[in-house]
């Protein structure tokens, strides 16, 4: 097993484990109550961590590259005429979907 992320908390920790395991990925949340000695230890040292096989922590880094930096695009909705920006695929204001590229 390798470490593939220091979270800054349980419930990223988790989701994020949870998010891997959907995709096939065997993760593990290490440190998940070792909050509770954060003054006994450095704090950095108390965080949760995110463990992945070794063998798929390459494609466990890109996945989670993946979801923590969506696309982000910028464009205008054909039937309302709203700008959208961000990682949105449908208009905000009138609910259609964003035009395929």
């Amino acid at each position: 097993m390798r470490r593939l992320i220091q979270a800054p908390n349980l419930v990223l920790a988790t989701l994020w484990a949870d998010q891997l395991g959907a995709a096939g990925i065997a993760a593990s949340v290490q440190r998940a109550f070792a909050s509770g000695i954060a003054g006994e230890i450095p704090p950095d040292q108390s965080l949760p961590e995110v463990w992945v096989p070794d063998d798929e922590h390459a494609r466990a880094q890109t996945l989670l590259d993946e979801w923590r930096h969506p696309p982000h695009h910028t464009w205008a909705c054909a039937r309302c005429h709203e700008i959208v920006e961000g990682p949105f695929e449908q208009c905000w204001s009138c609910g259609a979907e964003r035009p395929a590229a």
